[in-house]
Order: C-alpha cells, then sequence, then structure tokens
C-alpha cells in the first residue's frame, strides 16, 4: 500500500496519512482501489480508485487514474482502464462508470467514454451546483 501510496501523491500530493487510510478502506466492493503492479507486486505501476455514486445505484465513479511515470505510453492506462470497467460490469454488475479529468479527455474518448453533465459525488443535491459547470473539469461518462 505504501508503494501505492507514493504514486498517487506523485500526481497529486496529499498527506501519506489520509492515502493511506483511503487505501485501506478498499474492499471488493465500493469503495475499491485497483492496482497494477509488475516484478512479483513490488512495483506499482498503476491505480484506479473505483468510487459508489449515492444517487446512482447502478454505476460508479472512476478517480485516481494514474500510472508511473516510467511506464507511460505503453498501454498499462488503457489496460487499468479495461480491467477496471470489466471489474465494474462482471463482479459489481453495474451498468455505467462517470469520471472527470481536467487534461485527458482524449485519452477517455478513445476508450469509448463521452461527455456529460457534471455529477455530484454526494447524493442527490436541491439546487444548482455552477461551481461544478464553470471548473476546468470535464465530466465523462461510459455505458457499460
Amino acid at each position: 500500500m505504501k508503494k501505492t501510496c507514493e504514486l498517487i501523491n506523485s500526481e497529486w500530493p496529499r498527506s501519506e496519512t489520509a492515502r493511506m487510510r483511503s487505501l485501506e478502506a478498499s474492499c471488493d466492493t465500493l469503495p475499491c482501489s485497483l492496482v497494477l503492479t509488475t516484478d512479483g507486486m513490488n512495483r506499482v505501476i498503476a491505480h484506479c480508485k473505483l468510487s459508489q455514486i449515492p444517487s446512482k445505484k447502478m454505476a460508479c465513479f472512476i478517480e485516481s487514474v494514474v500510472v508511473d511515470k516510467s511506464f507511460r505510453g505503453q498501454g498499462f492506462g488503457k489496460l487499468i482502464m479495461k480491467f477496471a470497467e470489466d471489474y465494474c460490469r462482471i463482479v459489481l454488475d453495474l451498468k455505467a462508470i462517470y469520471l472527470s479529468t481536467i487534461d485527458q479527455d482524449g485519452f477517455y474518448e478513445r476508450l469509448g467514454y463521452e461527455f456529460c453533465t457534471p455529477i455530484s459525488m454526494y447524493g442527490p443535491r436541491r439546487c444548482e451546483l455552477p461551481s461544478l459547470e464553470n471548473a476546468k473539469k470535464k465530466y465523462m461518462k461510459k455505458v457499460l
């Protein structure tokens, strides 16, 4: 878990304690962290986290998708996304995956994701969320 924590923090720095708590909460359902390793599980190549969306029981939100910089451009991002999609469809019996991205929308489009309206990870809201509409983030969805 420490190596996974280091990989995620290499892209989005956060306290090690907070990252470790998030990783420790991972289970077979949601939330679930998926990790791609090599060298007999001694090197973490990629990570992604699947989280529940309270307002959408048959979908999840994929976040913290990261590939070790020395392994980028070799298909590992595509591989972990394919594994995550299969896991969602086969193991969790979900029908859709949502995500947000600032600068990787081309990558996700090539994997079949389409732009969608912003989605709240915190359940239904009774008001508009203009901060989501104006954010640099782009929200995307893939039906499984």
